[in-house]
């Protein structure tokens, strides 16, 4: 495989001397691994054991790659999705063009035929559900027969409702565990290749039949010849990087086409959306990348005696082929099989919330797929993750933007929750956000009558789906990453336990954090929370006691004490609050 096809998604990163040294004395440094901090160590470590690195580095980085986000003294210098890069790798002379042409006639045949269908049923005014579901099913399959490029997108359909409506969003929701394997032969081959001899070499024993396949790739279960150690070894479909690069350039010529349309409806170009898609797709498509990303998981988690992060083997593994820890688990979803193996229930519940919110709120490093296949229960009570090709990262000015709008949602600040929209990048720049104020209190409206042990994720996403037909909303990539990851979490919690309540879970962590956390930004709001115009808000304290009133069945409910002891530490040395809550106390 040529280098200069893994050019592309290798990640090429610059730290700043001032921007480490802000993050040595940061929160950020004593809690966790943060998505500045991880690039900046990844590019140390490179420049450290070789010079040419850093000539690779300046080059790429002057080569269109030239995005610096300054985050509070932190260095984040990414690698952006270069189209330009991957069309000159496809199109390098006319027997690639004749390969493009007859991929582009065999994709827009299918496309052709699945649309006159759908055309059809307009016509003949057929909308019933049989037929609808008829039709999901027949773009399920169509894009299996189109190869891993459109399985792929497929399974970000599946969790996007600014572009696809809920029935056809279910169908497509089979492409995460039904996927077709390929040979076992190729597989065999490609190991080899990896490992630079025969199988026998390395593993002593590894079953003819993969246990798994996904959209890239499929998964063996073997033992380590050297320490008798069960491994997973994950293997990289045969020929996929060309295929892929291939479909991204027909990918977004088409997109050309629509543009206009998806300006209009969206806010943004169609052109912008795939390369959101394309980036992250070049992403879970680098196994070393995924190494990369398995290692600063179980860096972040090292020592949590609630979260089992798969060790990686990088001496086994390669561009196409990763070794790491077999997880010996029960599938989240079987809530009798973790009864059976003598797990508490709840207690699994608690551990994967908090450890989800760990990983958006302290590490910024979030798993971006913890679908049920990549989720288990371990005998000892611990959440297992494994597949970390699809992580997101969020910086701390994401965090913070992500942290006002649940603030102003609070506080019913909806003029403010859009202008975060904007900050976010669900609206485009100078978007008249007036009429979507009053649509956004519709929308928690509801949600202001409920307590916060009523209250779940699902309910406000499923009317905010409503809302982004109406208005030109985009959710960016990594946000649809995030609401997935917040509803595939719910929803398996809510599977383990019919009367799960997420923020009866997740709201004793968030105020601890709130309370502890010397953060400036985290004071500040943890001021806007309790307080509106100077008073302080009793409600929002009965909302507390309403959720500590109403324990999930078998619990004992909240044990607030640690909370109560931390607002006391923060009312004697904030004079702000201290002096507020004073005022609040002596009113008539």
């Amino acid at each position: 495989m040529s280098s200069s096809m893994h050019g592309t998604p290798m990640r090429s990163q610059l730290c700043l001397s001032n921007g480490m040294h802000a993050l040595a004395k940061s929160k950020a440094f004593r809690i966790g691994k943060s998505a500045a901090q991880r690039k900046c160590v990844h590019v140390q470590a490179a420049l450290a054991t070789n010079t040419s690195a850093s000539r690779a580095s300046t080059a790429l980085i002057k080569d269109g790659m030239d995005e610096l986000e300054m985050d509070l003294g932190l260095c984040a210098v990414t690698q952006k999705y270069s189209p330009e890069r991957i069309r000159d790798t496809v199109l390098q002379g006319p027997g690639d063009y004749l390969k493009l042409l007859a991929r582009t006639v065999q994709v827009t045949g299918e496309l052709g035929i699945y649309s006159s269908r759908l055309v059809l049923d307009r016509v003949l005014e057929e909308d019933n559900p049989d037929r609808v579901k008829l039709r999901a099913q027949q773009l399920r399959e169509m894009l299996v027969r189109l190869g891993p490029s459109f399985i792929k997108a497929g399974q970000v359909l599946a969790n996007r409702p600014d572009v696809m409506r809920a029935d056809y969003m279910n169908e497509l929701g089979v492409l995460q565990d039904d996927v077709p394997a390929f040979p076992n032969e190729i597989a065999f081959k490609i190991i080899e290749d990896t490992i630079g001899g025969p199988i026998s070499s390395v593993f002593s024993d590894i079953p003819p039949e993969p246990v798994a396949a996904a959209s890239l790739g499929q998964v063996y279960r073997a033992t380590l010849k050297s320490s008798g150690e069960e491994v997973a070894v994950k293997v990289q479909r045969p020929s996929i990087e060309s295929t892929i690069y291939q479909d991204l350039v027909l990918f977004r010529f088409l997109a050309g086409f629509v543009n206009e349309y998806v300006r209009k409806n969206l806010g943004t170009s169609a052109q912008l959306v795939l390369d959101e898609f394309g980036q992250k797709l070049l992403e879970e498509l680098d196994y070393q990348q995924e190494a990369r990303n398995l290692q600063d998981f179980y860096n972040n988690f090292l020592g949590d005696p609630y979260v089992k992060i798969p060790r990686v083997y990088k001496e086994y593994s390669g561009p196409r082929m990763l070794v790491m820890e077999w997880i010996n688990g029960v599938r989240c979803t079987d809530p009798q099989g973790i009864r059976d193996a003598g797990i508490d229930v709840d207690e699994f519940i608690r551990v994967g919330v908090i450890s989800g919110l760990r990983q958006l709120l302290e590490f910024g490093l979030f798993h971006g797929d913890p679908h049920p296949g990549n989720v288990f229960a371990m005998q000892d009570g611990r959440i297992a993750y494994v597949d970390f090709g699809n992580v997101a990262e969020l910086s701390n000015r994401n965090k913070q933007v992500l942290v006002d709008a649940v603030v102003h949602a609070v506080n019913e600040d909806y003029r403010g929750m859009a202008g975060d929209f904007v900050s976010l990048g669900f609206l485009a720049p100078g978007t008249d956000v007036g009429p979507i104020v009053p649509a956004l209190d519709a929308i928690w409206s509801d949600c202001r009558g409920q307590s916060l042990a009523t209250f779940n994720f699902r309910t406000v996403t499923s009317k905010f789906n409503k809302l982004v037909y109406r208005y030109p909303i985009r959710i960016p990539e990594r946000y649809a990453l995030v609401i997935r990851s917040l509803l595939t979490q719910e929803g398996i919690c809510m599977t383990l336990q019919p009367e799960f309540k997420f923020l009866e879970v997740a709201f004793p962590y968030v105020a601890k954090r709130l309370l502890t956390d010397d953060d400036p930004g985290l004071r500040t709001r943890l001021v806007q929370v309790l307080f509106n115009e100077g008073e302080f808000q009793w409600e929002r304290l009965e909302n507390l006691m309403v959720l500590a009133a109403d324990p999930l069945p078998g619990s004992k409910g909240l044990d607030l004490s640690d909370s109560v002891v931390d607002g006391a530490k923060v009312v004697l040395t904030d004079p702000y609050i201290r002096n507020a809550l004073i005022t609040a106390l002596t009113q008539d």
